[in-house]
């Protein structure tokens, strides 16, 4: 069932708005936001202040880095709506081509150690995560990751685990790549909560 065949719940004032702000942007509000609009209980204000400080909180890591960790989550979880989303957000302070070859196999793409041992270390959580134990954590930190540079990290992971089992359950629609570019620009400004 697609997000917009969903009704019951949605009020008219909810359906009105995103009509006006899908006008104001001159693109049709991506489904993540609407499921925010949708039903407060759903995933509203809890989910969205887990994912503001998940991804915008403060932290060794930078918001392009934890975007990159989201679309990798997002790539292991296959939800191609997250993956267009956080790498057109990722790309706002990373070089395109990085982000492609992060995407494409961060092990051998061209950035710092930290980062790749950040991603060794989500992916293991997203893919594996009753395997995950202590080694996990020792190896990342022999990387040169602090305790908090790995409670981050699993942070943004554990977010989007279950973001992207959402965006998959609800099938979101997959915007353009100019859709998902203006909408990074809204995000970059306004944050996830």
């Amino acid at each position: 069932m697609r997000l917009a065949e969903v009704t019951s719940g949605d009020t008219v004032t909810h359906r009105l708005l995103i009509r006006v702000i899908s006008r104001v942007a001159g693109y049709r509000l991506p489904d993540a936001a609407r499921v925010a609009f949708y039903d407060k209980a759903f995933a509203g204000p809890a989910l969205g202040r887990w994912t503001q400080q998940a991804m915008r909180g403060e932290s060794g890591w930078t918001i392009a880095e934890r975007e990159l960790m989201a679309a990798m989550v997002a790539s292991w979880n296959s939800c191609p709506f997250c993956v267009g989303a956080h790498r057109a957000i990722a790309v706002h302070g990373t070089d395109p081509e990085i982000a492609d070859a992060v995407l494409a196999d961060y092990r051998t793409a061209p950035i710092s150690e930290r980062l790749r041992a950040a991603l060794a270390f989500i992916e293991r959580l997203t893919t594996d995560p009753r395997a995950v134990g202590a080694a996990d954590a020792q190896a990342a930190m022999a990387a040169g990751l602090s305790r908090q540079d790995i409670e981050d990290a699993a942070a943004v992971a554990s977010v989007f685990a279950v973001i992207t089992r959402n965006a998959n359950a609800l099938d979101f629609e997959i915007p353009s790549a100019a859709e998902f570019d203006r909408a990074a620009g809204m995000l970059l400004r306004r944050g996830y909560s």
